[in-house]
């Protein structure tokens, strides 16, 4: 019943559907946390199910070029990506993933993703630019699908890294043909790190138009991963989220029920149904638009 309503959506929406993955990592490329295995089936799954894929992740230092055949994608480098009074250019690559017969594009810049550790130094320290980075993959993503001119139905976003892709689509791009029917999923996982950034700069960093401070209103404590995570969670039309979170994220998670669907999804025999059915209730959402 569920596989039959579902394709009766499909077809009164459109031949095919899209939807936009946007996440830290992804296997095989890379898989340092849980988010690399817990997102890999996912897309696959859709595709199998007759949707349009698209993947984005940061070019991290730690993924093997060569080993992956990654190559540039010329026609969609070249842009320049603000982060606070800083303009870098936005390198994109792509591979395969084998056997899959599914693509994924790589957000690269020399200065960001380049170093051979993920968010840690190998003495243990943070680096000091995890915000810059974030920032940059998540403008990174919507500028590139902007330069593709591929509307998603779908965007959703995994990890904490993504926290701000929501946002943005809730005001920035609210308006942009591409973006302003398409719905949001984020999706947070038990990675939680300890790291604090200045509240002050990252006002002046993340700053596009239409972010009011309203928008902001998580940081009184500063920005930290709970504020990336709130951020993502407030601007989606659904939450998702796997293993043990902190009370605090968890009691913003809960306050949310009341206006969106919050589910706690586990990798396991029945997630990918799961995720079908919020895909399901999203499409639903469009065809009434």
């Amino acid at each position: 019943m569920q596989s039959e309503r579902y394709n009766n959506l499909t077809l009164c929406y459109m031949s095919k559907l899209r939807i936009l993955y946007a996440t830290s990592e992804i296997n095989p490329f890379l898989c340092k946390l849980n988010v690399g295995n817990y997102i890999r089936q996912l897309p696959e799954a859709m595709l199998n199910r007759g949707f349009e894929i698209r993947i984005l992740m940061p070019r991290f230092g730690l993924v093997n070029e060569r080993k992956n055949r990654l190559h540039e994608v010329v026609r969609l480098s070249g842009i320049n990506i603000s982060v606070g009074d800083d303009e870098r250019p936005l390198v994109i690559k792509v591979a395969s993933i084998p056997q899959a017969k599914l693509q994924v594009y790589f957000i690269d810049n020399d200065d960001l993703y380049q170093r051979k550790t993920l968010w840690q130094k190998d003495d243990g320290s943070y680096h000091e630019d995890n915000d810059e980075r974030a920032i940059f993959f998540g403008k990174g993503v919507l500028e590139t699908i902007r330069k593709l001119g591929w509307s998603p139905d779908i965007v959703h976003c995994n990890d904490w890294l993504t926290g701000y892709i929501p946002l943005y689509l809730k005001s920035t791009y609210k308006n942009n043909p591409l973006f302003k029917n398409s719905k949001v999923i984020f999706t947070a996982y038990d990675n939680a790190f300890p790291q604090q950034f200045p509240l002050n700069d990252m006002y002046h960093k993340l700053k596009m138009d239409d972010v009011t401070e309203s928008m902001l209103r998580f940081t009184e404590d500063g920005f930290n991963y709970n504020t990336f995570v709130k951020m993502g969670a407030e601007h989606a039309d659904a939450v998702t989220y796997t293993g043990q979170l902190s009370d605090d994220i968890m009691t913003h998670f809960n306050a949310l029920r009341l206006d969106k669907r919050v589910e706690q999804i586990e990798e396991d025999e029945e997630y990918l149904a799961h995720y079908n059915d919020i895909y399901d209730s999203l499409i639903s959402e469009l065809v009434r638009v």
